[in-house]
């Protein structure tokens, strides 16, 4: 036989293929049956794997929900705006003609203490009016839709402020297809007064695109992206730490059929069988949940946001990615925890060679995601309309996270293989801790990442909450609410200063007419108020004001707008009222003295052109706006609702928007509660796995245990020893966790160009991670006195 014959004589055959092929199905098959019918024991440690996986999957499909709700949310948004192809108003190039299908409408939402309310007023102008989406009739004159979100509101005590200003007769609901979400507020009223002019607009048909989206603002890209990458990627670590339930007992059994014959391939693939069963099963509950969690979607309201339950759907490719990876990181998982493991007929031998684990590596994954944020995702934060990509903030935030927990082991196993003496419990917890800690810091992993984005997040929010109340401190701001047109009236601006003037709520009213004046070449711009003396003066820096006068207002600092200004408003030079084709000349009066804005309440100066109405025909105004700044009286309840009333009683059209501190306040001090809550959430469910890995640790060791009892240590004693064993690794974990968290919170300030304002705001996080350990210990106390009767001394 020659060589090139011993070759062929060997190459395996497609029988022999065959014949692996079925046998590794067989022995995965195996798998699946020790894992089904294992007895009590094995169902718990199956029914541990499925809630754990289960919760973890049921938040990713979620999760893998989101686009979908949201983009059924624009469907809708376009489906009830006013169509752009038929979109009339009375300045646009086709007269706007009524026909029997078109409507009058104009936008009449409001504010209702910390909600936003949106809403239509409607008139048709034929028998045939096309009807927005959600309702049956055109509303007439007095009579409104509401959603039902909106109409349980208005029913309630709660409400009754609303009631007054929305005083119309209910005759229905607005369907789901005419609604954003659920808890959504929105309304269509009806008017027999809606007339064609400023701010009322006609169309023929509904579903042309929404109102254009202003762009993300980049801090809130930078927060969602931190906040998502904080909420998932502790899901992630959860579910590939629940696929380790029952490791030690496995292991046991792998011996077990080592011993009647299998080679240690064949326990490997068995291994993965028993994996595959306890993912599949997770699988099933996450499902279960999920369909159970999507019924309640609509009364579940995050960031303002609700969905319909046929919204939340997964998207296919995210839901089929998941759906695998579960599995495969599952298998995956239970595979590598064998690495270390040699799997013999006698017995299982773990780390037979201690071998200390490598450091240089572990902080360079941490260092890289912090670099990445701070240099490779660089914007201007105070420009809204910067663009920033989510991606490299997600890499190394994730890289960060996931950088701290390949540190923890690393720092339990230098540092608790440094401690000796102490008392005989602290004794017996460090040595099982130093010949093995891995299943102590896999429980404790989980922790440390929740409680890092956790720290992170919070450290985020404060500073965002403390520049932005220091800006308006050092800017003397007023609380107060600001009233707008979108059309300059001289009559209007005389009726807010008299009607909002006289409501409980104000405090005082400042109406004034804002426009633009251009240099006659169109080149630059200035801006223009119009308005009375009184109303002028608290504006700027006036004392002495006569009907027909005229200023130029510069501000304090910014010279550069100074020159701007006078390049625009040449005194006894001709400007123009308006930056439109139409707008007519002026000539700014040559004794127009030049006087120093003073700060609103956004914090800066409306410099430019002022005017009293003398001086200017309002009617000569191409566009503009009628703006009121109304002061609250901060002694009267709910004063903002009486204002907005107000304001409706004169034009439900009107536009209200407010500066204020305390809702801010209020709103973050929410947002970190919030945030405890569910970081405190988190870690009472990685609680569960610790006490799990717990139990399991006490009964492998339940004859070493009970020896123990038998030769006379006090059963406190080994209590103390289960509480030092939990401790300790928790204990450094959450130090590792705080100035991980420390410093991903530092980091994405800088990115977003903020100071670190609160150093110490991982206190209260790292307070409930005391209490895990509290739990663990005293949950882990009755198996435990159990296990160390004499009986567990018996054997067979």
């Amino acid at each position: 036989m020659t060589l090139s014959d011993t070759r062929k004589a060997a190459s395996p055959t497609p029988q022999d293929s065959y014949v692996r092929i079925r046998s590794w199905l067989r022995d995965l098959a195996y798998g699946l049956r020790f894992a089904a019918f294992g007895g009590r024991e094995g169902w718990i440690r199956n029914a541990l794997t499925a809630a754990g996986v289960g919760l973890g999957v049921a938040l990713l499909l979620i999760a893998s929900s989101v686009p979908h709700i949201m983009d059924n949310r624009d469907r809708r948004a376009e489906a009830r705006a006013p169509s752009q192809q038929q979109y009339y108003g009375p300045d646009g190039e086709r007269p706007g003609e009524p026909s029997d299908t078109s409507v009058l409408w104009a936008d009449a939402s409001t504010e209702y203490r910390t909600d936003i309310v949106n809403g239509l007023i409607l008139r048709a102008d034929g028998a045939r009016p096309k009807l927005p989406p959600g309702v049956d009739r055109m509303p007439g004159a007095g009579e409104m839709f509401a959603s039902p979100a909106l109409a349980e509101l208005l029913a309630s005590d709660e409400g009754r402020l609303l009631a007054q200003r929305m005083d119309y007769r209910m005759i229905g609901a607005i369907g789901d297809t005419g609604l954003l979400d659920p808890g959504e507020y929105f309304f269509y009223a009806g008017s027999s007064t809606l007339t064609l002019g400023d701010g009322v607009w006609r169309t023929a048909s509904w579903g042309g695109p929404a109102a254009e989206s202003l762009p993300y603002d980049p801090v809130l890209i930078v927060v969602i992206t931190l906040a998502c990458v904080v909420l998932l990627v502790p899901v992630a670590v959860f579910i590939a730490t629940a696929a380790r339930f029952g490791g030690d007992r496995r292991d046991r059994r792998l011996a077990a059929l080592r011993l009647v014959g299998a080679d240690a391939w064949t326990t490997r693939r068995i291994a993965a069988g028993e994996a595959l069963f306890g993912s599949a099963l997770g699988l099933t509950v996450g499902l279960a949940v999920f369909a159970l969690a999507r019924l309640f979607a609509g009364s579940v309201r995050v960031w303002e946001l609700s969905a319909f339950p046929a919204d939340v759907v997964p998207l296919p490719r995210l839901a089929a990615a998941l759906l695998l990876a579960v599995p495969v990181t599952s298998v995956a998982v239970s595979l590598f925890a064998l690495r270390s493991v040699v799997v013999e007929p006698l017995g299982v031998v773990r780390n037979t060679a201690l071998r200390r684990r490598r450091f240089w590596w572990r902080p360079l994954v941490p260092l890289a995601g912090l670099l990445l944020l701070l240099n490779g995702n660089t914007f201007n934060s105070r420009d809204p309309s910067a663009e920033v990509s989510p991606f490299p903030i997600a890499a190394g935030a994730i890289l960060t996270l996931l950088g701290i927990t390949a540190m923890l082991p690393w720092v339990v196993e230098a540092l608790v293989g440094r401690l000796r003496g102490g008392p005989l419990s602290w004794q017996l917890a460090t040595r099982r801790l130093q010949l093995s800690s891995g299943a102590a810091t896999r429980a404790v992993s989980g922790i440390m990442v929740a409680v890092a984005g956790a720290i992170a997040l919070q450290m985020l929010f404060a500073g965002m909450h403390d520049s932005f109340n220091r800006t308006l401190f050092e800017n003397r701001v007023w609380d107060q609410l600001n009233v707008s047109s979108e059309y300059p009236s001289k009559a209007l601006a005389d009726r807010m200063t008299e009607e909002l003037g006289r409501s409980r709520g104000a405090k005082d009213v400042i109406a004034t007419i804002r426009t633009v004046v251009s240099h006659p070449n169109r080149e630059s711009t200035a801006g223009l108020t119009v308005g009375d003396c009184t109303a002028l003066r608290k504006l700027a820096e006036i004392t002495s004001c006569a009907d027909g006068d005229t200023f130029v207002v510069h501000a304090h600092e910014d010279r550069r707008q100074n020159d701007w200004i006078d390049t625009t408003a040449r005194k006894g030079g001709v400007v123009l009222l308006g930056d439109e084709e139409r707008a007519a000349p002026w000539t700014l009066p040559v004794r127009s003295p030049t006087v120093l804005g003073n700060k609103n309440a956004e914090g800066w100066e409306n410099t430019g052109v002022y005017a009293t109405f003398g001086a200017i025909d309002v009617r000569d105004l191409a566009s503009g706006m009628t703006l009121a700044l109304v002061p609250l009286n901060a002694g009267v309840p709910d004063a903002p609702e009486h204002i907005r009333n107000a304001a409706a009683g004169i034009d439900p059209a009107l536009r209200i928007w407010s500066v204020r501190m305390t809702e801010r306040d209020a709103r973050y001090e929410s947002l970190q509660t919030g945030l405890l809550a569910a970081a405190s959430a988190t870690l009472g469910l990685i609680a569960a796995s610790m006490l799990v890995s717990q139990i399991e640790q006490l009964r492998e060791r339940r004859r070493l245990l009970s020896a123990l009892v038998a030769f006379g240590t006090p059963r406190t004693v080994l209590a103390w020893s289960v509480l030092w064993q939990t401790a300790v690794p928790v204990v450094l974990g959450t130090v590792v966790a705080v100035a991980g968290g420390l410093a991903l919170g530092a980091a994405m300030l800088a990115l977003i160009g903020k100071e670190v304002t609160r150093w110490w705001i991982f206190l209260p996080v790292a307070g409930v991670g005391a209490g895990v350990i509290l739990l663990v210990t005293l949950v882990s106390l009755p198996p435990l006195w159990r296990m160390m009767r004499p009986e567990g001394l018996r054997t067979e």
